[in-house]
C-alpha cells in the first residue's frame, strides 16, 4: 500500500573568503540542504508517478489519500491474522498509488457511516465494496426517498451481484429470494442485501406468504456469526463475499451458497461531488486494467468474474 519515496540531496557549494565565515556558512547550508531534501522528495515522487499531476493539490501536498472502509468484508477488505488490512480493495489501492504517487491509508468504520465521513471530510474517499446507485449519487435515503446529503461521485471498478447462503447441509429449500418468505435472514446494515430483503418482504406479505424477519448488523462477520449459531435460516451478502465465506469459514464447512446471484451492479469508489479526484482515480484504474495488474489482483482473491474492462464515473443505476 505504500508508495515509497526516494530521497535526493541537493549539494550547495559556496566560496567564502575567511575560514570563520566558511564554518558559519557551512552550518547554515547544511540546514538549508535538509529543507531542500524535503521539498525535493515530492518532486522525485511525482516525476516517477505518471498521474500525480491530476490529483487535487491538497492531496499532492500531503501525499496521502484517506480511505474510509468497513474492514470486515472478506475478501474485499479485512484484517489478516497479523492485523494487517488486506484484500481486493487494499491491493487495488496499492496499484493505484503507484500510478498516482501517493499512499492510500485505510481507516476502519461501519459501512453505514462511510458516506457521512466522506461528506464531513474525514475521508478523501470511501472504498468498501460500495454499490454505485443513483440514490447514493444524489444523496437520497433509499428507504424514505428523502434527501439526506449532497450525494457523491463514484468511480466504478468491479461488478458484483448478491447471493444467499445457509449453514452447510441445512436443507432449507431456499434457492431464490421468494423462498425466504416467512423466514429469518441476517444481513449487513445499509447494504443492497438489506434493501433486497425489505423489498422482498413486502412482496411476501402481498402474496400472503408471511413477511421476512430481517436482522441487520454493523458488519458482515456479525451476521455470519448469528447464522452459524442457528439464530437465522439464511444470510445474504455480495456474491464474492458469500463465496469466500463458504470457502473459508470453518475450513469450508460452515456455509454454502444457494441459488444464483442477483442484482449485479458496479462497485464504486465514492468521492465528494464534483471532486477532480474522480477523474484521477478513473485514469489510474484504467492504467492498471490495461497493464494487467488489475486482473492479477482479482484472480489472487478468486474474484475474476467481477472484472470490468474500463472504469466508469457514475455508471450505476
Amino acid at each position: 500500500m505504500t508508495a515509497r519515496t526516494i530521497r535526493r540531496t541537493t549539494a550547495v557549494k559556496s566560496r567564502i573568503a575567511t575560514a570563520g565565515a566558511i564554518v558559519v556558512a557551512g552550518s547554515l547550508l547544511l540546514t538549508a540542504c535538509g529543507d531542500q531534501t524535503q521539498s525535493g522528495e515530492k518532486s522525485v515522487e511525482s516525476s516517477k508517478a505518471p498521474l500525480f499531476d491530476q490529483l487535487p493539490k491538497a492531496i499532492q501536498d500531503k501525499g496521502v489519500v484517506k480511505v474510509g472502509s468497513d474492514i470486515s468484508y472478506a475478501p474485499v477488505e479485512f484484517k489478516d491474522k497479523s492485523g494487517k488490512t488486506v484484500g481486493i480493495d487494499p491491493d487495488l489501492a496499492d496499484a493505484l498509488g503507484k500510478q498516482l504517487g501517493v499512499t492510500f491509508e485505510f481507516e476502519n468504520g461501519t459501512f453505514d457511516s462511510l458516506l457521512t465521513g466522506l461528506r464531513s471530510k474525514r475521508y478523501d474517499m470511501a472504498m468498501s465494496a460500495m454499490t454505485d446507485t443513483k440514490d447514493r449519487q444524489n444523496g437520497v435515503d433509499s428507504d424514505t426517498g428523502k434527501k439526506v446529503g449532497e450525494g457523491v461521485d463514484f468511480v466504478d471498478y468491479f461488478t458484483a451481484g448478491v447471493s444467499l447462503y445457509t449453514k452447510q447441509g441445512a436443507k432449507t429449500g431456499i434457492t431464490t429470494w421468494s423462498d425466504v418468505c416467512g423466514k429469518k435472514i441476517v444481513v449487513q446494515r445499509a447494504t443492497v442485501s438489506e434493501d433486497l430483503a425489505k423489498a422482498e418482504s413486502k412482496k411476501c406479505t402481498s402474496a400472503g406468504k408471511g413477511k421476512i424477519s430481517i436482522e441487520s448488523f454493523d458488519n458482515d462477520q456479525q451476521a455470519q456469526t448469528r447464522l452459524r449459531s442457528g439464530g437465522a435460516v439464511v444470510g445474504s451478502s455480495d456474491a464474492p463475499v458469500a463465496a469466500y465465506a463458504a470457502k473459508t469459514s470453518g475450513g469450508g464447512k460452515d456455509f454454502e451458497v444457494v441459488g444464483e446471484q442477483v442484482e449485479a451492479a458496479p462497485y464504486g469508489i465514492a468521492v465528494a461531488k464534483g471532486s477532480p479526484l474522480a477523474k484521477a482515480l478513473k485514469d489510474a484504474m484504467d492504467a492498471i486494467i490495461k497493464s494487467g495488474e488489475y486482473a492479477k489482483i482479482l484472480d489472487k482473491w478468486g474474484a475474476g468474474e467481477g472484472a470490468v474492462t474500463e472504469a466508469k464515473i457514475n455508471g450505476g443505476s
